[in-house]
């Protein structure tokens, strides 16, 4: 009885400060969103996949190019292997990417005439796309709430900020679901990843100059 009291004492706690949090976040980043450049769901979907272990502005840099010449899901379904990686080799695992991207784009034609799907069961069965890349097509290409996005940020900060005590992505999504109002979840997961990028740093967080450093278990401020 006493085990579980503490139990629904500690989620409280969780969602009194994921709340808090979430509150800093949207003062401080409120516009938010993915940082990837893209005019479609098909740009969107590849350039999430480019960014796997790559930079977002690493793969800005190489999308302009490449979306010129591979203008539909036909084009990257059929376009030449070498070539493909050539276009896309400064973001690294250049060949998984182009075999997961041409994959990928021949589902799409196969199964959804050449279009990105808008739900998540559709896309994750997509040739690599999990439920990150999924999250990011949906809230960023049709403005749809599935999840939260889970990045190595997010993972991260999730852990610091005291909100989830997993390592694996699909149960940090669901701890941060529970905890986080429906309506916050595309902002709270794009916030927290800007906010890992230029404040909590894998190896050298700013918890001195950090916002949520009042409400961080883990803040050496």
């Amino acid at each position: 009885m006493d085990r579980n009291r503490q139990g629904s004492e500690s989620q409280q706690r969780k969602t009194k400060r994921a709340h808090t949090i979430q509150s800093l976040l949207q003062s401080q980043y409120p516009s938010a969103s993915v940082a990837l450049h893209y005019a479609n769901p098909l740009q969107l979907l590849i350039s999430v996949i480019l960014s796997a272990q790559c930079t977002d502005a690493r793969v800005n840099m190489v999308t302009p190019s490449l979306f010129k010449k591979y203008r539909t899901a036909a084009a990257f379904a059929h376009a030449i292997p070498s070539e493909l990686e050539h276009a896309i080799h400064s973001t690294g695992f250049f060949r998984n990417k182009a075999k997961n991207i041409i994959n990928c784009c021949k589902a799409l034609i196969e199964k959804h005439a050449g279009e990105v799907p808008s739900s998540m069961d559709e896309l994750i069965q997509l040739p690599g796309v999990g439920r990150k890349t999924a999250n990011c097509v949906l809230s960023g290409a049709f403005n749809i709430t599935a999840g939260i996005i889970v990045d190595t940020h997010v993972a991260r900060l999730s852990q610091r900020l005291g909100l989830t005590e997993n390592s694996d992505p699909v149960k940090i999504e669901s701890d941060l679901c529970e905890i986080l109002e429906r309506k916050d979840w595309i902002h709270f997961g794009n916030a927290l990843i800007q906010h890992g990028r230029k404040i909590c740093g894998a190896r050298k967080p700013q918890c001195v100059t950090c916002i949520l450093n009042t409400v961080c278990p883990s803040s050496a401020a």
